[in-house]
C-alpha cells in the first residue's frame, strides 16, 4: 500500500517529464534543428548506448572522487560541529567564518588545490569535500543547538558524562538535521567532482564533457549530463535509504501520523 502511494505521488512528475521529452523530440524533428546545436532525445539515447562502456569507465573515476570527498567532508564536519557545540567561544569564532567561506567561488579555490596537490584523485577529493562541508557542518551545528536543555540537565543530574549525553540525546536529535544536510551535500558532490575534472584531470565525466564539447558532439555532452543526473539522484536516494535505516524512531512517528 505504501509503495503504491509513493508511486502515485511521483506520477505527476513522471507525466510532466514524459511530456517535456516528447515535446523536445517533436520540436527538433519539425524545426530540423542541427544535432550539434540541440540533439533530439532519441539521438541522446543513441549516444548513451554507443558510449555506454566509456561512460561507465568515466563514471567510476568521478564516483571515486565523490565518495572520497563525501567521506572526508562528513568526518571533518562532525569534528568541527562537536567542537563548536562543546566550546561556545569556538562557535562564535568559526560560525561566521563558515558563512563567509561560502562567498568564495569554488572555481577560485580549485586551481589552488591543483597547484598544491597536482593532477590526480586527491585534489578532486578535496574540492568535493569543500563543496560538501558547509551544508553538513551547518546542519549538524543547528541540530545540536536545538536539543532540549532540560534533557541534558536531567542526564547531568544522573551523572552522565559528555559521551553518554552526546550519544543518547544530542546525536539522535541531530540525525534528521545531518541527513538533510547530507542530501544537499550528496547532490553537490557530483558537481564538485565535475569542476575538479574540468580544471585538470585525465579521466572522469568532466573530461568526457570537455572532449564532447570541443568536438561539437552535443549528443555526447547531453548523454554525460544524463549520467550526472542519474548519479546525483542515486546518491540522494541512497542517503534517504540510509537515513530510513539509521533513524527507526522517525519511521515509527511517521507511521503513527499516517495511521
Amino acid at each position: 500500500m505504501k509503495k503504491w502511494k509513493n508511486i502515485k505521488s511521483n506520477l505527476p512528475a513522471l507525466g510532466f517529464l514524459t511530456f517535456v521529452v516528447a515535446l523536445w523530440e517533436l520540436f527538433c524533428r519539425v524545426a530540423e534543428i542541427p544535432p550539434y546545436i540541440l540533439p533530439a532525445p532519441s539521438e541522446i539515447a543513441l549516444a548513451l548506448g554507443d558510449n555506454f562502456l566509456l561512460l561507465i569507465f568515466h563514471t567510476r573515476i568521478t564516483l571515486m572522487a565523490v565518495l572520497g570527498g563525501l567521506a572526508l567532508a562528513i568526518l571533518v564536519a562532525f569534528v568541527v560541529a562537536v567542537a563548536m557545540d562543546r566550546w561556545k567561544p569556538l562557535k562564535q569564532t568559526l560560525y561566521p567564518v563558515l558563512v563567509i567561506s561560502q562567498a568564495i567561488p569554488i572555481f577560485a579555490l580549485a586551481p589552488l588545490m591543483l597547484i598544491w596537490f597536482g593532477v590526480g584523485l586527491l585534489p578532486k577529493v578535496l574540492i568535493v569535500a569543500l563543496v560538501c562541508f558547509f551544508p553538513l557542518a551547518v546542519n549538524l551545528v543547528e541540530g545540536f543547538s536545538q536539543v532540549d536543555p532540560e534533557a541534558i540537565d536531567l542526564m547531568q543530574t544522573m551523572q552522565a558524562n559528555r559521551w553518554m549525553i552526546m550519544s543518547s540525546i544530542q546525536l539522535p536529535f541531530a540525525m534528521p538535521y545531518f541527513f538533510s544536510g547530507l542530501k544537499i551535500a550528496a547532490t553537490y558532490s557530483v558537481l564538485g567532482a565535475i569542476i575538479g575534472e574540468w580544471l585538470a584531470a585525465r579521466a572522469g565525466l568532466g573530461i568526457f564533457m570537455l572532449r564532447a564539447m570541443n568536438s561539437f558532439r552535443t549528443s555526447h555532452l547531453f548523454a554525460s549530463i544524463v549520467i550526472v543526473i542519474l548519479l546525483s539522484l542515486t546518491l540522494f536516494k541512497l542517503v534517504e535509504a540510509v537515513g530510513w535505516i539509521a533513524m527507526p524512531w522517525q519511521r515509527q512517528s511517521k507511521d503513527q501520523l499516517e495511521g
